[in-house]
């Protein structure tokens, strides 16, 4: 493990931002880190506000879209609402469809078998628009590729409406509409946006028409905050904007079923880490391991009863998904080591009867062990299926580009991605693969890194930082929790380890430097291993994140050590 600290931004810029703040130095590093270098840029950072967001109306084809549904109301056509069967997707139909049904009845959503379908905009969908009279299909979080779909669709004089935020290809499909904050042609201020983040700006559009302020489309920031915690966009603009306004809602008035899901783990107050790791994967589980359906069903339901029954099934799916994800991971580990591929670039590992619904965790949890690019691969239908993931810096769409006569489709991002394969052509892929990687990755890219805020002690650590750390929230990337490094600490003798398997770190920790403060409690997940570190008051150094424990309703501090070392 790496430690890098941060390099310091200019001195100038720091002081003149601490003064007009009335912050230490170091407060003020943590903002110019994230490029808030004036009072201006600060007063937006720690006071979102609504009128921040941009006119959906700068999108390119906004008004296409918009000209298209009201047409189709004014017409009584029917409209299906398409999307991806992830935590993205199905926020993004459910928020559509339910916002379209507050003035339209005319209005059904449709989500992809994951199995049988695969990802994105398929052909039985548009079938299934075609034999049911929908002559509108808006499409969310898919469908920038669908070249072909969308030509298939027109033959049937079904017209699509896209909403999506991934790359495009060099062509874009003959919809009405094509909403894409990537295209070239584009030239909305902010490209960043999830595709429920599209899908809201749809509705904003769409209020806008009918005279609606965005006060009247708070209540549906609660799917959008989801969404952008679940896919792991930047926390910035107007993500940022979306995500503190949609927490305040998930803590205030969620929709019935993000109450179900918050009513079953039996916790307050949720921050975004919250979502990422308690309502998101529940969300996620019922397309991995039934049907996405069933996510749509409960993020639509308005009868709390009726939600809280779909939450406990899909409670039921979330518990057989870690049962999954713990075996399938152990496999694929002992195929790399039975394989002889530990010294490899990349981990590329195929079984056939492995759960397609969890092979993107299990893509997660191999780079947690080999820290380099991968794939895992499984049968779906007569093809190999597989889910990317990769390690900070490298870019495995463009590796996978780079691979692209050996597959049969594919699409995602920088660190994530979903393709499929003939199976005769897996291992010419693999063996592709591992040599484009090779010749790309800059070899400090396979040791993982833990980048450095700032270098402070115990000391600093006061209740004012802890107030202005917690205005920093929603951490996500290009905003993450500050991590910060302090040397010469001991263990005040109650360290020990935690966990089935001894695999975690409880320590109560004082630094030599600041005797007079109390010890405080800290907790190292995974890090089990390095208690002889602490032992015997042997100084050591860590990095780490300041946090709040809350225990029986009851908040304390605490540090989640992110690494430990002497």
């Amino acid at each position: 493990m790496r430690w890098t600290l941060k390099s310091k931004p200019s001195e100038d810029t720091v002081k003149n931002l601490a003064k007009a703040l009335n912050v230490e130095d170091f407060v003020a590093t943590l903002l110019v880190q994230r490029g808030i270098e004036t009072f201006e840029d600060a007063k937006r950072f720690f006071r979102p506000s609504l009128e921040d967001l941009h006119d959906p109306y700068l999108m390119k084809d906004m008004e296409k879209a918009v000209a298209r549904i009201e047409k189709a109301i004014e017409n009584e056509e029917n409209i299906l609402v398409f999307g991806d069967y992830d935590v993205d997707g199905t926020t993004a139909v459910s928020l559509v469809s339910s916002y379209l049904k507050t003035y339209y009845p005319n209005v059904a959503t449709y989500i992809p078998d994951r199995y049988d379908e695969g990802y994105g905009i398929s052909f039985k969908g548009i079938d299934f628009a075609d034999d049911n009279g929908f002559s509108l299909i808006i499409a969310l979080d898919c469908g920038i590729k669908s070249i072909d779909h969308v030509a298939y669709a027109k033959e049937r004089n079904i017209d699509f409406i896209i909403c999506d935020h991934h790359r495009p290809g060099d062509f874009l499909p003959e919809a009405v509409a094509v909403l894409d904050p990537k295209r070239d042609d584009c030239t909305y201020p902010y490209d960043e946006l999830c595709g429920c983040g599209i899908g809201f700006k749809l509705i904003q559009a769409l209020g806008k028409n009918r005279n609606q302020t965005i006060d009247d489309l708070i209540p549906y920031l609660d799917l959008v905050s989801v969404a952008i915690a679940a896919d792991i966009v930047p926390m910035t603009g107007e993500n940022r904007v979306l995500a503190y306004f949609g927490l305040q809602v998930i803590n205030s008035d969620p929709r019935p079923g993000i109450k179900a899901i918050i009513h079953q783990i039996k916790k307050q107050t949720l921050d975004i880490t919250d979502v990422v790791f308690i309502i998101a994967p529940r969300i996620n589980a019922a397309g991995r391991i039934k049907h996405g359906n069933h996510a749509v069903e409960l993020l639509t339901e308005f009868d709390f009863e009726q939600a809280q029954q779909f939450a406990s099934e899909i409670e039921a799916y979330n518990s057989e998904r870690k049962d999954l994800d713990k075996l399938i991971t152990k496999e694929a580990l002992k195929q790399i080591e039975e394989n002889n591929e530990k010294e490899r670039f990349t981990s590329v590992v195929f079984q056939e009867d492995w759960h397609k619904g969890v092979i993107g965790i299990v893509a997660s949890r191999l780079i947690e062990t080999y820290y380099r690019p991968t794939l895992v691969f499984t049968k779906s239908g007569d093809k190999y299926a597989a889910s990317a993931r990769s390690v900070k810096g490298f870019d495995v769409y463009n590796a996978l580009e780079a691979c692209t006569e050996h597959l049969e489709q594919f699409g995602g991002h920088m660190y994530a991605a979903g393709m499929t394969l003939k199976e005769e052509n897996y291992q010419i892929f693999k063996d592709a693969f591992e040599k484009e990687v090779e010749r790309t990755i800059h070899p400090d890219m396979l040791t993982p890194e833990i980048a450095v805020d700032a270098e402070i002690d115990f000391v600093d650590i006061t209740p004012k930082l802890i107030r202005i750390l917690k205005q920093f929230e929603p951490y996500g990337p290009q905003n993450m929790t500050p991590i910060f490094l302090t040397k010469n600490i001991k263990d005040t003798g109650y360290g020990k380890p935690l966990g089935q398997e001894d695999e975690h770190l409880k320590l109560f920790v004082k630094q030599s430097r600041s005797l007079g403060t109390e010890g405080i409690a800290a907790i190292g997940f995974n890090l089990g291993n390095k208690i002889e570190l602490t032992t015997h008051q042997k100084p050591f150094q860590a990095v780490y994140c300041i946090d709040e424990n809350e225990w029986k309703g009851k908040l304390s501090l605490q540090l989640r050590l992110r690494d430990i070392k002497q």
